[in-house]
């Protein structure tokens, strides 16, 4: 079964985010060899870099207050997203409400399945109800999907789409290891999360480095259970020198579309479908 399929409805877990060069991904890689396997959607990637692309249709209120919440550093809030494995021309699609609980670290996560039947009915029919068929839990999360959308009047913002490498442990109850490359957008006012086409990269290295890093062009990123880091993960941070960043791909695909258009920040090369890799 595919780990992404066997991630339970409700997943509370620690996400530790850090910039890296490309110069580490293969090095990461074979350190991770001992402790984790690559994950499903890695295994079967093409071309043979175990990557693969992910979509994220990404949605907020009329005047950003999901946005500007995170902006102002608020402890506890939430966004709230579709995601689509490979282009997203395909169900399913994954419903998904990230909570920032307050804790340093640490997200709760809802997720939900909509097939190709359901989605976007589930936002533009205002009939639509979900099936009485579905498990407790995937009928809660949909139903809890639909509340907060028709609470907060949810419109589509913007897609984003990127690369993963991505890695599960054989040896922990849940640890899991992203390398995300690759990261483009495109203001989207539909319910369309396909990312195949008028999407722009942009280049998290040059726009969003800080003093503390300057060389990060891949977000690499730590998920475990809440009290439960395993010593690998801290071995990984001390062999690799990893400092711990703040790195929101809505947030900064947003700045970079609304505030800026990508004309300021990036040269022509940086046009869709250019590849750096």
């Amino acid at each position: 079964m595919s780990i992404i399929n066997s991630l339970p409805p409700v997943l509370e877990r620690y996400e530790l985010k850090y910039l890296i060069p490309w110069e580490y991904v293969e090095p990461i890689s074979d350190f991770l060899s001992i402790y984790c396997s690559l994950d499903h959607y890695s295994e079967i990637a093409p071309d043979n870099n175990f990557f693969y692309k992910i979509s994220n249709l990404y949605f907020d209120t009329p005047n950003f207050e999901f946005i500007r919440q995170r902006i102002e550093g608020k402890a506890v809030r939430f966004n709230m997203r579709v995601r689509a494995y490979g282009d997203g021309e395909k169900a399913p699609y994954y419903l998904e409400i990230k909570n920032r609980t307050g804790v340093s670290g640490v997200v709760k996560k809802y997720r939900a399945t909509a097939n190709m039947e359901q989605w976007p009915f589930i936002l533009t029919d205002p009939s639509f109800r979900p099936c009485e068929t579905d498990l407790s839990s995937e009928k809660a999360n949909k139903e809890l999907f639909l509340r907060l959308a028709i609470s907060y009047a949810i419109e589509p913002k913007i897609l984003t789409a990127y690369e993963r490498r991505a890695f599960f442990s054989t040896v922990d109850s849940y640890a899991r290891v992203t390398m995300d490359v690759n990261m483009q957008y495109r203001d989207e006012h539909e319910y369309n999360v396909c990312s195949t086409h008028d999407m722009t990269n942009y280049d998290n290295e040059t726009i969003y480095s800080n003093d503390t890093h300057s060389e990060g062009s891949v977000v690499l990123e730590l998920k475990c259970n809440v009290g439960e880091v395993p010593y690998w993960m801290l071995n990984l941070i001390s062999l690799f020198d990893l400092k711990q960043v703040g790195f929101s791909k809505y947030v900064n695909s947003i700045f970079v579309s609304q505030y800026d258009n990508g004309n300021g920040f990036m040269p022509f090369d940086r046009q869709p479908n250019f590849q750096y890799l």
